[in-house]
């Protein structure tokens, strides 16, 4: 949420050109020495290493994010050459997509289900030995085996590899053994505001995967417009929206890069443009004035339309998450919300009792739209807003809070969703928020604050929360906000999130301080992407 809003294959070409171009890297001898900077991964003294008088112990690939570990060796490492091939090990049959976007991103063959040979690339599944998005990546004897207990910590280890012979024409001797830090990482982008192509989507979906992120919020829809076809309710739909069959594209390829897509309906606030179609369930206060975007929830017609635009969405979108937004309801940012909206005093009182207030109706609310997609598979989520202290109606505990600003009135701090026990993923609006135009003091966040500064303890302010509520944040966003959408082109946004989303990659991938200054980081950032 920003505050004026109430208040894998493209790219491959080019990579395998600058991959097979380049020679074996023969680093100076001595532990820790490799290309310029350094890496974060933990080197163990004593580590195994091949009997060689002809190559120095070698050092970790540079990535982004930096592997967490890596298991130094002699050797010449690994490249691309006219004879190397993709293949996989027997019984991994799944990891043909992995296979041949990295055959077809370094430039060689995928063989498919067959041994390996020297120079080869084998992809392995290794049921039971890890998390889900751990891999181990070895580069022994001119092969590559890149193994994992899930077909998406496979898929890390081949950013890893591509990654490492983009930015030095090699994958160091030696093995890597990485996992993320954190399980939810991703990336949010407001397209009701701002329509963004799908094509231009699709870019970022494949720079996401390469960093090995996650999770896509997807915000289709707010005061502004109506971003995705809807059969159940067309009258809502903005002119300029994606297609149904535009959105299968997206959620195809978001699939097969292992991201998870998180679609948003705001609601009870942020419906201006349902509510264009809609007037009759607009809420109102004692004066009859409209409250612009919000859903007057005594209404009961206001949940049947609801419920009929999720029961919709929910199946078009299959993944696990869903977003119901919740914040910003204009009604409890009235001064007296009882006095200014009688109707909804009444209906908060009728349904849970004299002691009840509009903050229940509203919880209510909230827990009930959690109802109706839960049968659908998902798991709810809600902004920090939408979570209210004391009163007579609680929500409910599974509901995932993402929180991301202190700057409202009355903003309960993070520690008290912690607290009381509920897992909490960070959206930072002080680190993670790009907010086009910059209004309300926003300011286009840098890649160098998030690295330097901010960690997923960091939930409001530049301040952590104690490190003992550590495991209950489960990771963090980077956001685009299109308050002033003519602010800039998609071409700008996409420039200008380029470093603060790899600084976010890092620091969710490994919150520890990074072994690479700024400039190093940068520095390898621009070889990677070959930019400059």
């Amino acid at each position: 949420m920003s505050l004026s809003r109430g208040a894998l294959v493209t790219g491959a070409v080019l990579t395998a050109a600058a991959a097979v171009t380049v020679a074996v890297v023969v680093w100076q001898a001595g532990p820790g020495s490799g290309p310029a900077g350094e890496t974060g991964a933990r080197t163990p003294t004593g580590s195994p290493a091949t009997p060689s008088r002809t190559y120095p112990l070698s050092s970790a690939p540079r990535t982004i994010p930096a592997v967490r570990e890596h298991i130094a060796a002699r050797g010449p490492g690994w490249r691309p050459g006219p004879d190397t091939g993709v293949v996989l090990a027997g019984g991994s049959g799944a990891l043909a997509d992995e296979g041949r976007l990295l055959a077809q991103e370094l430039r060689i063959r995928y063989r498919g289900d067959v041994p390996a040979r020297p120079g080869d690339v084998e992809l392995a599944l290794t049921p039971g030995k890890g998390t889900p998005e751990s891999y181990t990546l070895r580069s022994r004897d001119g092969r590559v085996t890149i193994s994992g207990p899930d077909q998406a910590g496979v898929f890390y280890g081949t950013r890893t590899l591509k990654q490492s012979v983009r930015a030095d024409g090699a994958m160091p001797e030696g093995e890597v053994r990485d996992r993320p830090d954190r399980p939810q990482r991703g990336f949010n982008l407001d397209i009701a505001r701002k329509y963004y192509s799908v094509s231009w989507i699709e870019d970022r979906l494949r720079e996401m995967a390469d960093l090995k992120l996650n999770q896509f919020g997807l915000h289709f829809s707010d005061d502004q417009a109506f971003r995705i076809e809807s059969e159940t309710h067309p009258e809502v739909v903005s002119p300029q929206h994606l297609t149904k069959a535009e959105v299968r594209r997206i959620l195809n390829l978001a699939n097969r890069l292992h991201i998870q897509v998180v679609p948003e309906i705001d609601s009870p606030g942020h419906l201006g443009a349902v509510l264009k179609a809609h007037p009759g369930l607009q809420l109102r206060n004692v004066s009859g004035v409209r409250s612009p975007g919000s859903l007057d929830i005594s209404n009961p017609g206001a949940a049947e339309l609801i419920d009929e635009l999720l029961g919709e969405f929910t199946e078009l979108f299959g993944g696990r998450y869903w977003h119901l937004g919740a914040d910003e309801y204009l009604a409890l940012m009235a001064r007296d919300p009882a006095a200014s909206y009688p109707q909804l005093q009444r209906a908060a009182q009728q349904k849970y009792g004299p002691q009840a207030g509009i903050k229940d109706l509203a919880t209510g609310w909230l827990n009930d739209r959690a109802a109706v997609v839960r049968p659908h598979g998902k798991q709810p989520k809600a902004w920090n807003d939408g979570f209210f202290r004391g009163g007579v109606v609680r929500a409910d505990k599974d509901i995932e809070v993402e929180y991301w600003t202190g700057r409202e009135y009355g903003a309960r701090p993070p520690e008290e969703y912690l607290g009381e026990g509920r897992k909490v993923v960070n959206l930072n609006d002080e680190f993670l928020y790009y907010v086009l135009g910059q209004p309300n003091n926003f300011v286009y966040p840098t890649g160098r604050r998030i690295y330097e500064q901010w960690t997923p303890l960091v939930l409001r302010g530049t301040r952590p929360v104690p490190a003992s509520y550590s495991r209950q944040i489960l990771g963090g966003r980077f956001a685009v906000w299109g308050d002033l959408p003519n602010a800039q082109t998609p071409q700008q946004v996409a420039q200008g999130i380029r470093m603060p989303l790899r600084a976010t990659a890092q620091k969710l991938w490994d919150p520890g301080k990074p072994a690479l200054s700024w400039d190093q980081f940068q520095a390898l950032a621009r070889r990677i992407d070959k930019v400059g």
